[in-house]
């Protein structure tokens, strides 16, 4: 175990440091420094969707650090022009530009600048509960944490109600969304704006905000309002494209075709990588007025054939049809486990990611944190890293993703250790 050493000299942001120490990773799991393996229901960082060290992303890896690590950031690379034209190839509907950067985060910073640029607006409607990074302009359209104690925003920065059916935002809908909180939300918009709106910017499930998934219709009904108000809509996949749900973007899933697109966790397959996307007609006008979003990194060779390898290996080995099939499985463990355990009041997904909400009553609803902590921690002690996010600082859910590799062996084993660790806790607290 870390003991102190780990906070000694190291800034603490914002998750509470596990006490073992990784020594290294490979597949589906992780294995600390005494040697003992713990099951990564969470892909890492929710990054390593073919699994940990997969040969393939070392292969690419040993292939850039053979031909170029990094260059000027006005060169470029066989890779980045060969990942930048197959991306075209498979992004949804008119776009077919991209830029390559490190983060998520700087992914959206480069959409929201070319959609103020474009419109010439300065206005930018998210959702509550989303997450699109801590850059300046990408934090302050996140809602589901990190506002509190750090000045004001970015100026024109709003927010609508997120389409949670299972805790209606405007107290309406109970299961199922009518979507009568997209209405209303963009009343609201309307209301506090100054008219000057540039952009929405959107997860199409929400990840860090409780697995949120829209009903069908409310992405292309926000498109529409967005083209009503000559605005453009940034749809963020950094968590949902290359197989997460099922399909190269959640975009096809959903029948929406955004303006710019993000990606980044999913591209990178655990290494920094990260893109914004959009149109021609996009691109050439931005750079006529003389867009700018020079980064130390930008198209960097040695990520982008990592890239092209992950979009190599999703095509090859058929991920997006196995996260179908093997969410199917996950979906039908986690059933099972709600009929055991009352402590479990809510299950919501798509392909291979899953939230799992918990409730101190299934009536009232009323979130249960402190069981949730508890049995992160156990689970934990058990060998199953599991991820639970806090939305609004009430309700706790666990995100459970793990890489589209994943067997139904692996799957049984980390539902096996879940159903423990919940009935060691709540039969502690009965």
């Amino acid at each position: 175990m870390a003991g102190d050493r780990q906070e000694k000299h190291l800034i603490r942001y914002g998750t509470d440091f596990s006490p073992w120490l990784i020594e290294r990773a490979s597949g589906s799991f992780v294995y600390d420094t005494e040697g003992r393996e713990i099951l990564d229901f969470t892909s890492g960082q929710m990054c390593a969707t073919l699994g940990h060290n997969h040969p393939r992303i070392v292969e690419a890896i040993e292939r850039g650090c053979d031909g170029a690590i990094h260059l000027f950031s006005g060169m470029l690379s066989p890779a980045v022009v060969d990942l930048a034209e197959r991306l075209a190839d498979i992004l949804p509907g008119d776009l077919t530009r991209s830029i390559f950067l490190s983060t998520g985060g700087e992914a959206n910073e480069a959409a929201l600048r070319m959609a103020k640029l474009h419109t010439g607006k300065w206005e930018v409607v998210g959702l509550t509960g989303s997450w699109h990074g801590m850059t300046a302009g990408a934090s302050s359209s996140t809602y589901v944490a990190g506002h509190k104690g750090y000045g004001p925003a970015m100026p024109g920065t709003t927010a609508i109600p997120a389409p949670n059916a299972y805790r209606c935002p405007i107290r309406h809908c109970s299961g199922t969304c009518d979507m009568t909180c997209l209405d209303v939300g963009f009343a609201m918009v309307d209301a506090q704006s100054s008219g000057a709106p540039a952009a929405v910017m959107v997860e199409p499930v929400q990840s860090s905000g409780g697995v949120i998934v829209p009903p069908e219709g409310y992405l292309a009904a926000m498109k529409a309002k967005c083209e009503e108000r000559g605005m453009l809509m940034i749809v963020d996949e950094a968590q949902t494209a290359f197989g997460r749900l099922g399909a190269n973007f959640a975009c096809e899933i959903f029948d929406v075709e955004p303006d710019i697109l993000s990606l980044s966790k999913t591209l990178g397959g655990g290494v920094p990588l990260a893109a914004a996307c959009t149109t021609a007609a996009i691109e050439e006008d931005c750079h006529d007025k003389g867009f700018l979003h020079l980064t130390s990194h930008v198209s960097d060779p040695l990520p982008a054939e990592v890239g092209l390898a992950v979009l190599g290996v999703l095509e090859e080995d058929n991920l997006n049809q196995r996260a179908l099939e093997m969410g199917a499985h996950l979906k039908s463990g986690l059933d099972a486990l709600q009929q055991r355990h009352e402590v479990i009041g809510d299950i919501r997904g798509l392909g291979l990611l899953y939230g799992v909400e918990l409730v101190k009553d299934r009536m009232s609803r009323e979130p249960d944190p402190e069981t949730g902590a508890a049995v992160t921690r156990r689970c934990m002690e058990l060998g199953l890293s599991m991820n639970i996010v806090s939305v609004g600082g009430m309700a706790a859910v666990w995100r459970i993703a793990p890489p589209l590799t994943v067997t139904k062996e692996e799957i049984d084993k980390g539902l096996d250790r879940l159903d423990t660790a919940l009935s060691d806790v709540t039969a502690g607290r009965a």
